[in-house]
C-alpha cells in the first residue's frame, strides 16, 4: 500500500510539468518562490538524504554536488545554495533532474517492501513533503507567468453577474456553543505533522462562522467602499505595506481603470488557463493576512481562531475541490449551497487565514534529528491558515492540518471566512 502511494505522489510531480518547456521550469520570479526544476530535485533530495543515504548501506549518492544545490533549509544536512538564487542554477539540466528522480525511484522501490516502522514514518513525511511542494509548484509557476502577461491567452468572458445578485458570505452564519473541545492530531488516527500534536483540550467561547468563504463580490464591495485607502480597518504595519506596494485589489486582479472599460463587472483575473473576467461567486483568493483582517473589520466581524476553525471542521468530512481536479483555481459557490446548514467549501478551494499566530501546542515535541528542522523552527512571525486549497492534494489535508505563512504573503491560494462572537 505504501509503495503504491509512493508511486502516485511521485508521478503527480512529473504530471505538473507536462507540456512545459525546460525554460518554463527554470523560472524563479521572487525569493519566496522556486523553479519547478528545483522542486523536482529537492523532493528527490529529501528521500536520498533522509531515507537512502541514512538507511541503505549499499546506496551511492547520485551526484554529491546535489546536496549543496537542493538542500532547502536543513542546517544539519550541510551548506546550501542561496534560496534567492535558485533560478540561476541552469545546470544541471531538466533532463539530468529527471535522471536523478529515476535513480531515486529505483532505489526507493527496491527498499520499500522491507522497511521497518521507523523508516516508513520518514517516508510518509517525505511524501507529504512532496505534496506540499506540488502545491508550491502550482503557485510558484503561476506567479512567474503573471510577470509575463503575454505567456497566457485571453479566455472568452462569460456572462457578467450583477453585483447585487452575487452570492455573499456576509450575514449568513452558523452558531457554535463553544465549551471544552479537543484540538490537535490524535497520532493513533493516521499521519499528521508533529506541529499538529499533541491532541489537547481547549476552551472556546460561543462563536459563529460564516457558512461560506468571502467571495469576490464581497471583496469588491470592500474595494469600492475605499477599503484599501481607509487606515481604520488595517493593522498599522499592513496599511503601510499596502500603500508602499500600491495594493488596490487581490493579487492577479486587473482592475477596470487599467482595462479602460466602462463595464463595472469587467475586472480581469489571471488563472493557470489564462485571463478572464472575474466570477463574483468565487471565493476571493491571493490576499495577504493584512487584507483578510482589514476586510473582516470592514465587515463588522473578525477572523476565526484556528481553534474555532478546527472545532467546526471536525464535524465535517474532508471533501472539496483539490489538486487532483487539475483546475488549479477555486470553484464558485452555488447560491443554494450558500444557504445550506453545513459550512460550504471548508476544505479545498482556498486556504482560510485565521487570527492565530503559528505557535507550538502544549507539550509539543519536534521530530528527532535533522527532521526537527522541518516545521518547529518556523514558529515565529507567521499566521496559521486552515483547510487546504485547489492546489492542495486531498490526501494531504486534515481537519487538524496547520499551514503557516508570513502575513504579507499573497501568492498562495489564500482567502478567508468570517467569524463573530456570540
Amino acid at each position: 500500500m505504501l509503495t503504491e502511494f509512493y508511486r502516485q505522489v511521485r508521478q503527480r510531480s512529473l504530471t505538473l510539468i507536462q507540456g512545459l518547456s525546460a525554460e518554463d521550469t527554470q523560472l524563479q520570479s521572487m525569493p519566496d518562490a522556486s523553479p519547478l526544476k528545483w522542486h523536482l530535485a529537492h523532493t528527490s533530495w529529501f528521500f536520498e538524504t533522509f531515507v537512502l543515504l541514512a538507511h541503505d548501506p549499499d546506496y551511492q549518492a547520485f551526484d554529491p554536488t546535489f546536496n549543496y544545490l537542493y538542500n532547502s533549509y536543513y542546517n544539519a544536512a550541510g551548506k546550501r545554495h542561496p534560496r534567492a538564487h535558485r533560478g540561476m542554477v541552469s545546470r544541471p539540466s531538466l533532463e539530468r533532474i529527471r535522471d536523478y528522480r529515476a535513480h531515486i525511484e529505483d532505489a526507493m522501490l527496491r527498499m520499500l517492501p522491507s522497511i521497518d516502522t521507523k523508516i516508513e514514518d520518514i517516508v510518509q513525511v517525505g511524501l507529504h513533503h512532496e505534496m506540499q511542494h506540488q502545491e508550491l509548484m502550482v503557485t510558484d509557476f503561476k506567479h512567474a507567468l503573471w510577470l509575463n502577461r503575454y505567456a497566457l491567452t485571453q479566455i472568452a468572458a462569460g456572462p457578467a453577474t450583477p453585483l447585487d445578485e452575487a452570492v455573499s458570505s456576509l450575514n449568513n452564519w452558523r452558531d457554535y456553543d463553544g465549551g471544552l473541545v479537543l484540538i490537535g492530531h490524535d497520532t493513533s488516527q493516521g499521519y499528521g505533522y508533529d506541529i499538529e500534536s499533541p491532541e489537547h483540550q481547549y476552551y472556546l467561547q460561543p462563536f459563529a462562522l460564516a457558512r461560506s468563504p468571502v467571495t469576490n463580490a464581497d471583496f469588491l464591495r470592500f474595494i469600492d467602499d475605499g477599503g484599501y485607502q481607509n487606515p481604520d480597518f488595517w493593522m498599522s504595519e499592513g496599511f503601510e505595506l499596502s500603500q508602499q506596494q500600491q495594493w488596490q485589489s487581490p493579487l492577479y486582479w486587473c482592475m477596470r481603470q487599467y482595462l479602460q472599460s466602462s463595464d463595472p463587472n469587467d475586472i480581469q483575473l489571471m488563472t493557470w488557463g489564462g485571463y478572464r473576467r472575474i466570477d463574483l461567486n468565487e471565493p476571493v483568493t491571493h490576499i495577504s493576512w493584512y487584507e483578510a483582517d482589514a476586510f473582516a473589520r470592514w465587515a463588522g466581524a473578525r477572523l476565526p481562531t484556528e481553534f474555532e476553525w478546527e472545532h467546526a471542521a471536525r464535524q465535517q468530512s474532508v471533501s472539496g475541490h483539490f489538486l487532483e481536479d487539475k483546475l488549479y483555481h477555486p470553484r464558485a459557490i452555488a447560491t443554494q449551497a450558500a444557504k445550506s446548514d453545513q459550512l460550504q467549501q471548508l476544505f479545498g478551494d482556498v486556504w482560510e487565514w485565521t487570527q492565530s499566530s503559528y505557535a507550538p501546542y502544549p507539550g509539543f515535541q519536534p521530530a528527532p534529528g535533522a527532521l526537527s528542522e522541518y516545521n518547529g523552527k518556523f514558529m515565529i512571525n507567521q499566521m496559521v491558515l486552515r483547510g487546504g486549497s485547489c492546489a492542495s492534494a486531498q490526501a494531504h489535508i486534515r481537519a487538524t492540518y496547520r499551514n503557516f505563512f508570513h502575513p504579507h504573503q499573497r501568492w498562495q491560494f489564500s482567502g478567508l471566512r468570517l467569524a463573530q462572537d456570540r
